[in-house]
């Protein structure tokens, strides 16, 4: 049952008086259920309850948290319908994307469960001493992973689950021995508390420590900002918009001791197709891509919102065939009248832009929260003389750029800001054509796809989910995978230090 308040740790609590309700965006209508703003003592609360944790959780074993994180698994699984109900009633997303995303997050435990049944995953190093070793002897040093502390993770709009309560972020801080502070996303309140009550329980469970875990809302800036300041939190997990991200990240680093916050932010997903592509394949790519742009009614951040193309015969035909292929697609329903409200202030901004084309747009009326995709174009010129192009419109919206030729499309791509992903879409024949597109490319993406379409984020080791600032805040980690556990630990060194003092995973 949704009670609307708080979890401080295993109690549920609702001390302040400021409530908020979430929408239906499907009916336009708010939710029945108040949700309780957490005060800035409960915020404190719930930080004290996770430093007292961390002294106990740090030393869990990784077979006692693998089990935690199963259990997690299990209990989200036996909410069964009730969890797939409040899903689809606050977020407007059908059941099965629901029910898809449910099996997306307990796949997440489960990998991440897996990882730490054994202590490899902390990346140990043995130097052996060498005493007799000339002119100095060598001492004996062992270095592994240590969590770092209390962690905040901030829930993601547009995925109830797999990016939030216990999505990636808190799986893979779990796991590394953090507890963990959710900042439930405004959104899907009641989604989160369920997930949460889930997790508490797993907890009690299993044996873990009071405090490993708290759930606590708000709708404004305020519970944000006292979770980043205050000093007993060690790092912040963050999946959304850059100025969210980018406020954070300052208010971290303006601390008295600055920590990290690993956000994954904007991108609009550059996609290179070379010519003989639209020779040959024009039809079937625009298609493909028509599906990809409207996909989730384009509420990814993979979503394909750049194309770059050179301009020809075939350019200009592919661009009104993905135009009408893509409003041909019935509207869908968005996130919230927010995002909504944001997709179209954005989407005017690229679109009222000197130079750019609105190829198709869907026009009439569609229902209150629904999206009309629309496709635009414009020329390399004007694209490079204009940064405003470069603004991520949230939504099942494209912008076509026709590069006058390879030098200009190289050029385009040199000016984009770091992105999450690149495509590149090419047949032999453009081989030859890609190893400068392949570089910029490298430069400014965080993964690169072949022949295929950005939306889709496979759940493993290799899959890199980061990209050079603003796609993230440190390239070097991903946020998907069982490597974004490497974001919550730091380095440790034993040196000389009696052997059966030693961690086990550091014992020869």
């Amino acid at each position: 049952m949704i009670t609307g308040k708080n979890y401080i740790g295993n109690q549920l609590s609702a001390k302040g008086t400021t409530t908020h309700k979430t929408i239906n965006p499907q009916l336009n209508e708010e939710n029945p259920t108040p949700f309780f703003q957490a005060t800035l003592e409960e915020v404190d609360q719930a930080v004290e309850l996770a430093d007292k944790a961390f002294k106990t959780y740090r030393k869990v074993s990784g077979a006692k948290r693998a089990a935690f994180l199963n259990a997690i698994a299990d209990e989200i699984l036996a909410l069964d319908n009730e969890l797939i109900r409040m899903y689809v009633s606050e977020s407007g997303l059908p059941e099965g994307r629901a029910m898809g995303e449910r099996g997306r997050t307990v796949g997440q435990l489960r990998a991440f469960a897996d990882l730490i049944s054994s202590e490899d995953w902390r990346n140990r190093t043995i130097d052996e001493a060498i005493p007799n070793r000339e002119p100095l002897p060598k001492s004996d040093i062992r270095k592994t992973s240590i969590p770092l502390g209390p962690v905040v993770v901030f829930a993601a709009s547009n995925f109830p689950l797999a990016f939030s309560t216990a999505g990636g972020d808190t799986a893979s801080a779990l796991a590394s021995g953090c507890p963990v502070i959710v900042k439930s996303h405004a959104m899907h309140s009641g989604t989160g508390e369920l997930v949460a009550s889930a997790i508490i329980k797993a907890a009690e469970k299993t044996g873990m420590p009071n405090g490993v875990f708290s759930n606590i809302t708000g709708s404004g800036r305020v519970v944000g900002t006292a979770l980043v300041k205050h000093p007993k939190v060690k790092a912040v997990g963050f999946t959304g918009s850059i100025a969210g991200g980018r406020a954070l990240y300052n208010l971290a680093a303006q601390r008295e001791e600055p920590i990290p916050v690993f956000a994954e932010m904007g991108s609009i997903n550059p996609v290179v197709i070379m010519p003989n592509v639209l020779a040959k394949k024009a039809e079937e790519t625009a298609s493909t891509y028509a599906g990809s742009i409207t996909l989730g009614t384009g509420q990814f951040c993979t979503n394909p919102g750049l194309i770059l193309t050179i301009d020809g015969e075939n350019t200009t035909t592919f661009i009104s065939d993905l135009a009408q292929k893509t409003i041909d697609i019935a509207p869908q329903c968005m996130l919230h009248p927010n995002i909504k409200e944001g997709y179209e202030s954005n989407g005017e901004i690229v679109a009222s832009q000197k130079g750019v084309e609105v190829v198709k747009q869907i026009e009439g009326e569609i229902g209150e929260n629904y999206a009309a995709s629309k496709i635009c174009a414009v020329s390399g010129e004007d694209f490079l003389a204009n940064p405003k192009m470069h603004t991520e419109v949230f939504g099942p919206f494209s912008l076509v750029v026709k590069a006058k030729d390879q030098q200009e499309l190289i050029q385009v791509i040199d000016s984009l800001e770091g992105q999450l992903t690149g495509t590149v879409l090419a047949e032999k024949e453009d081989f030859e054509d890609l190893h400068n597109v392949v570089d910029s490319l490298q430069a400014k993406v965080g993964r690169i796809i072949f022949n295929g379409v950005p939306t889709g984020v496979e759940v493993c080791e290799s899959m890199t989910h980061g990209g050079p600032y603003p796609a993230s805040t440190d390239s070097r980690f991903t946020a998907v995978g069982v490597g974004s556990i490497k974001r919550w630990v730091r380095p440790f060194s034993y040196q000389d230090w009696p052997f059966e003092l030693l961690p086990e995973e550091l014992k020869s």
